[in-house]
């Protein structure tokens, strides 16, 4: 029985560790794979990610492309790279709050953080776990706050990824608000005020009574932040968790928490056809409703002319 080679790390990735072989000739002195990534960064922060091509950091850099390719032969591992020299390790800091909850908390706050210093992170796809040093630190360090709670291994990674999965979800949107605020000239509070403004124009409630009294509450001008009230109920589910655990309770049966097979939930071509046709005739709706608004927003219009006038 041979023994099966373990794969060959990309060479992004060993990058990343400081494995992948040196270039064998370029202009050693002057470049560098470190160099390059910095250069590579600085533009992202500036500009945005679209802004980056290996063209653009070779003329930041003063050298062609090709002096490039040496170093690193791909821009997805540019790219790869970019994001874990943005990543950088987890403060120290979050130790000294008290307990797990807190913890994770602080680590929480400092991912948010991480994502609205370099906003361009989050439009880089996600295609698989980063097994990247500075990544690998950050599970590393939700984990070790996790030891000391009765979690099992598989428990620890699923909080873990929520808390890292919701850091994510608020950086989105705050940076979303924040890149409209640098293209409009507006504050964060202003465009709040400006979206609620449009929220108010366009949800009646005869077609979403729920999002119409939500706004009549001012929920949109509201100073509460409702990504850190999901995240503080998530953990309010898992200390109550904990606290079954040690009340010897069982752990949750993994076997209900598997992911599914995406061909098994596809089912047959009759199923998936199906699902077509109600998508065609969702879109057909949309449209529909779509002309109802207007017709209605332009009655009121005549009205309130006619109201004037008369």
């Amino acid at each position: 029985m041979t023994e099966t080679e373990p794969p060959e790390l990309p060479r992004g990735i060993a990058l990343a560790w400081g494995v992948a072989a040196d270039p064998q000739r370029g202009p050693k002195r002057e470049m560098s794979v470190e160099k390059i990534v910095d250069a590579a960064v600085e533009l992202a922060d500036a500009e945005g990610i679209g802004a980056v091509s290996m063209a653009a950091v070779a003329a930041k850099l003063g050298f062609t492309p090709m002096s490039l390719y040496r170093y690193v032969s791909a821009k997805d591992d540019l790219l790869l790279l970019m994001q874990e020299q943005a990543t950088g390790l987890p403060p120290q800091s979050h130790l000294e709050a008290e307990g797990w909850r807190e913890r994770l908390i602080a680590l929480y706050e400092e991912q948010v953080l991480l994502y609205l210093r370099h906003p361009w992170m989050l439009s880089l796809p996600i295609t698989g776990s980063p097994i990247t040093p500075n990544s690998s630190a950050w599970l590393d360090a939700a984990l070790a706050v996790l030891e000391p709670t009765p979690l099992n291994a598989d428990e620890r990674v699923a909080v873990a990824l929520a808390i890292t999965g919701d850091a994510r979800w608020c950086g989105i949107v705050q940076a979303g608000y924040t890149e409209q605020s640098r293209g409009s000239g507006l504050t964060p509070a202003e465009v709040a005020v400006r979206e609620a403004t449009l929220y108010d124009r366009v949800i009646t409630a005869d077609e979403f009574p729920a999002l119409r009294r939500a706004i009549e509450e001012d929920v949109f001008l509201s100073p509460a932040d409702p990504f850190r009230f999901g995240v503080d109920r998530v953990l309010d589910g898992v200390a109550a968790y904990i606290a079954a655990l040690d009340r010897q309770e069982p752990h949750a049966d993994a076997a209900e928490w598997v992911d599914l097979d995406p061909v098994e939930l596809a089912g047959d071509r009759r199923l998936r056809e199906a699902q077509k046709a109600v998508r065609e005739a969702e879109k057909v709706l949309r449209a529909a409703r779509r002309t109802e608004r207007q017709t209605l927003r332009e009655a009121r219009e005549r009205l309130a002319k006619a109201k004037k006038t008369g």
